[in-house]
């Protein structure tokens, strides 16, 4: 392991365990579930539950998947070994809310109606607290989710644009983001609440952010597109070319929306969301393949240097985390770019599962207080 590569153990030694708690964390995504159930720093069982597109295309909504997703869910459970009875907390990604700070909360009654009523934005996540909650009340436990992507911490001057009209807004990989931070944070023997870091999560979205002691104070908007251009997100473009595209009769709203998120990035350039695939065909001397992954490592590499300008040069370190950062391609491109101004740290993988339990089980040991969605 090189001094620079840190692999995310989110539970640490140093947290003195002597109480035994199971703990379900449930993670859906859109064309999977993934879930796992961990017994204090021990994976008991995990597994990723694939949804073909005839299951999922049997609903009309996202929401409407909940009673399919749950039994999913239980059957893999109970073919795990381990029983209902035994859990101590079920934990849920969490969905678009509306802005929250920071934090791990309890599903409470005004977030499920939220989540059914008032959706933010459609997305699989949405599902997280309310599958949550129903396993929890079968368990007979307490449900919670951590970090959603709507955290909202951003600074004053990071919400305005140039219209009136459009503020920007905190939609991001949060809970990877600050798992990945607080365990740097604890690396190092300083709290999360002392240091400045960036962290650039890399995945199909990617989303950078300037942590100011413990507070993500400007982060670009990783669902609708906003930053770096991605395996699947359109990222920042000139604004008269994209209206101009809006308004050519050509493409209806949804369309639009769609090559922003989905249909948008490499997927777009090369018919490949896949870095994988892509990373070795520019490897293999395919210039068009070169050119965009560069590309995207090029943004990347921009935007983050514009975080450190946001953090005025005070950076303890820049961790790169997501799937992506697995990639040396890319994250030699982007450490050409950023060592010579900063320390980068490379943190790979997702790790939400192995987040969300870490989260529940600091609330079961007392350790953090859930707070209160409201």
């Amino acid at each position: 392991m090189g001094a620079n590569l840190l692999r995310p153990a989110f539970f640490l030694s140093t947290y003195t365990m002597t109480t035994t708690y199971k703990i379900l964390a449930i993670n859906p995504g859109s064309t999977s579930t993934k879930v796992a159930v961990f017994e204090n720093d021990k994976e008991l069982f995990s597994t990723t539950l694939r949804h073909s597109s005839e299951e999922i295309g049997r609903y009309k909504t996202i929401l409407n998947q909940l009673d399919f997703r749950r039994e999913v869910i239980l059957e893999a459970v109970k073919a795990s070994g381990v029983a209902l009875g035994d859990l101590d907390a079920v934990i849920g990604r969490g969905g678009l809310l509306k802005p929250i700070p920071s934090g791990t909360y309890e599903v409470n009654a005004q977030m499920i109606e939220d989540i059914r009523l008032r959706p933010a934005g459609q997305h699989a996540s949405n599902l997280g607290a309310l599958l949550a909650a129903e396993i929890a009340q079968l368990a007979g436990v307490k449900a919670y989710i951590a970090d959603p992507v709507v955290v909202d911490e951003l600074q004053a001057e990071a919400r305005l644009t140039g219209l009136p009209q459009i503020k920007r807004e905190s939609i991001f990989h949060a809970l990877n983001q600050k798992a990945v931070a607080r365990v740097y944070a604890d690396s190092i023997g300083r709290p999360y609440e002392e240091l400045n870091l960036v962290v650039a999560h890399l995945g199909g979205g990617i989303s950078v952010g300037a942590h100011r002691k413990g507070l993500v104070v400007d982060v670009n908007n990783a669902l609708d597109g906003e930053g770096p251009f991605s395996p699947e997100r359109a990222g920042t473009m000139p604004a008269k070319a994209f209206a101009e595209l809006c308004f050519s009769g050509k493409y209806t709203l949804a369309e639009v929306s769609k090559m922003l998120s989905g249909k948008g990035g490499i997927v777009a350039h090369l018919g490949s969301n896949d870095t994988r695939e892509v990373g070795a065909r520019a490897e293999a001397g395919d210039k068009e393949a070169k050119l965009v992954m560069d590309s995207m490592a090029y943004g990347v590499g921009k935007t983050i240097g514009s975080m450190l300008a946001v953090l005025k040069g005070d950076v303890d370190a820049v961790i790169l985390t997501g799937g992506i950062a697995y990639s040396a391609y890319v994250v030699g491109y982007i450490k050409s770019m950023i060592e010579p101004l900063a320390k980068v740290v490379v943190m790979p993988g997702e790790n939400e599962l192995e987040a969300l339990a870490m989260n529940a089980q600091r609330v079961l040991e007392g350790k953090l207080t859930p707070k209160v969605y409201e």
